[in-house]
């Protein structure tokens, strides 16, 4: 067993004696740090912590990491993406440029239906390979937990096709706790157009039970919104995945007030994601439910639409996730750093409030409950940056090239 020692560590970040659970409200604003520092890892786990006048033999360790007063924070856990897809959306890139809104794109047929296109002209392989590309990325800036969706493909092939990408990658990543969705009900496919009930008949009888035959996915998505599936084909699709036992996910609230907030909390939905339209009434739902509101700040930045009131459901008492929302059309960037620096730039929480919404929070709404801080057991992915003034430098320098090593499960990547 691979045992490694982090010495000399400035700040130790997000340290606890036990896993923290879910954060709420004013525990959100908490990031206990431990000053000159030491932390060990025994294969893939956090074995324990400590201060410098306590550190132990470094000679019963097989590596030894001289931090070098640099600190460590617990790795990002991105719980919404959509990072397998085929080519690149730049020319819708010129189309928002121009004036044309999100929805207006989808209108003409673009938007999600060209990703579509160009992932059934894609091989599997060809898709995996720039999937595993962008991995790497997110691996390298700190991303040790991720989730990742299907929805591009729009017909069984093309979905399957897609989760068995995700699979593919699961097995090669073993570094990283990655999690699969269905989300075949990303948009209705072109060879649906005017018949939407059909589509979702389709995607209730024949994709539903051939994912589930396969195992492919963790969890299953809709996108319940304005223009997307009504809140009623929603009920019928996550009542369908629960028979083969499979937990929802939920984009809601994206572009109006859909109702998907309520449906996703009616059928046990982990997380329910987007919310840049939240009122009252997905407040007060929220507050009754186990749901975590997920927001994602990239997609606002890149589209230019209201950014979620994270502060909001933070002052209501609530728990908050931050995610990258990686895909080619709303979102190309999986950079966690940047969420949380746009979580406090535009959305006006606190540094510590941001850094909990884009780790322990962010593995919560993935059910992970053994990642996103530290703890004796918990996996061993942490990142190492350069000496900070304080906290809130990681999210203050957002461009700084900060991160110096990226440790997941005890690996060096």
């Amino acid at each position: 067993m691979n045992k490694l020692l982090l010495k000399n560590i400035g700040n130790l970040a997000g340290a606890y004696p036990v896993a923290p659970g879910r954060l709420c409200g004013e525990a959100m604003n908490r990031v206990p740090e431990l000053k000159d520092a030491w932390l060990a890892i025994e294969g893939e786990r956090i074995s324990g912590f400590g201060t410098m006048a306590d550190t132990p033999a470094e000679d019963d360790y097989g590596q030894v990491i001289d931090v070098c007063h640099g600190w460590v924070f617990p790795a990002f856990c991105d719980s919404h993406t959509h990072l397998v897809y085929a080519g690149s959306r730049e020319g819708e890139f010129r189309d928002k440029i121009a004036g044309l809104s999100y929805e207006e794109i989808a209108r003409r047929g673009g938007g999600i239906l060209n990703s579509a296109d160009l992932l059934a002209e894609t091989s599997e392989d060809e898709l995996y390979a720039s999937a595993a590309r962008r991995l790497r990325q997110c691996a390298r800036g700190g991303t040790g937990a991720i989730e990742i969706k299907s929805g591009y493909g729009l017909t069984v092939d093309g979905e399957l096709k897609m989760l068995r990408v995700i699979r593919r990658l699961k097995k090669d990543f073993p570094m990283m706790e990655i999690r699969s969705t269905f989300l075949g009900a990303h948009a209705v496919g072109r060879a649906y157009a005017g018949r939407q009930g059909e589509y979702v008949d389709m995607l209730i009888s024949e994709m539903l039970p051939a994912v589930a035959e396969e195992g492919l996915a963790d969890f299953v998505d809709v996108f319940c919104d304005e223009g997307f599936f009504t809140v009623e084909e929603t009920a019928r699709i996550l009542e369908a995945a629960s028979r083969y036992g499979i937990r929802p996910k939920i984009h809601a609230n994206e572009l109006a007030v859909s109702g998907g907030v309520q449906v996703g909390i009616a059928h046990g939905a982990l997380s329910v994601d987007h919310l840049e339209r939240i009122g009252d009434e997905e407040i007060s739902a929220l507050r009754e439910s186990a749901t975590m509101p997920t927001m994602l700040p990239g997609a606002s930045f890149f589209l230019g639409i209201p950014y979620g009131k994270g502060r909001q459901v933070i002052d209501a008492g609530l728990p908050l996730a931050l995610a990258s929302d990686y895909n080619p059309g709303s979102s190309p960037s999986g950079s966690m750093r940047f969420v949380s620096s746009l979580g406090c730039f535009k959305m006006k929480l606190t540094p510590e409030e941001s850094l909990n919404a884009v780790t322990v929070n962010g593995a919560a709404a993935m059910g992970i409950e053994d990642m996103g801080a530290i703890f004796p057991g918990a996996y061993g992915s942490v990142f190492l940056t350069d000496p900070l003034p304080s906290l809130a430098y990681l999210q203050y320098a957002y461009t700084e090239p900060l991160i110096r090593r990226v440790i997941l499960k005890g690996t060096s990547i």
